[in-house]
């Protein structure tokens, strides 16, 4: 009997809490593409600081992947292909900024990544629920 319960329950909720989950995920990426804007100058020597190329270029495409692919993933509009390019950029930043695990700030800043990554895996997986441009 509880196992129905529990089942009528999850069915009831699962919409809000794959919306939740979304939202939440999506808000550090808004929230650093934001920054970026705020900082341009500050972000493009942070980049450079690390060596990557054309710091200018790659500052400007973070804060596209940022907020366009926050803001997509908040409205559940291309939910696994967008979760699964926030994916990518997560470990790929886990990589390029944060590779300095003997340090304990990179260390949590690299593995914060990685379980970003996770969860917009899951999202790949079971797409971004009912509650999305997607429916699914």
């Amino acid at each position: 009997m509880s196992n129905i319960n529990e089942q009528a329950i999850g069915a009831s909720w699962q919409p809000w809490v794959a919306t939740t989950g979304r939202v939440l995920l999506a808000a550090i990426f808004v929230l650093s593409g934001i920054a970026k804007l705020a900082d341009p100058a500050g972000s493009a020597g942070y980049i450079a600081s690390v060596g990557l190329p054309a710091p200018q270029f790659a500052l400007w495409g973070a804060i596209a992947v940022e907020l366009l692919g926050g803001l997509a993933l908040i409205a559940g509009y291309k939910a696994r292909i967008v979760a699964a390019a926030l994916a990518i950029f997560s470990l790929a930043t886990a990589v390029l900024f944060h590779a300095q695990l003997s340090d304990q700030t990179q260390f949590i800043m690299f593995f914060k990544n990685v379980a970003m990554a996770g969860g917009l895996m899951q999202i790949v997986a079971f797409g971004g629920g009912r509650l999305s441009l997607d429916r699914g």
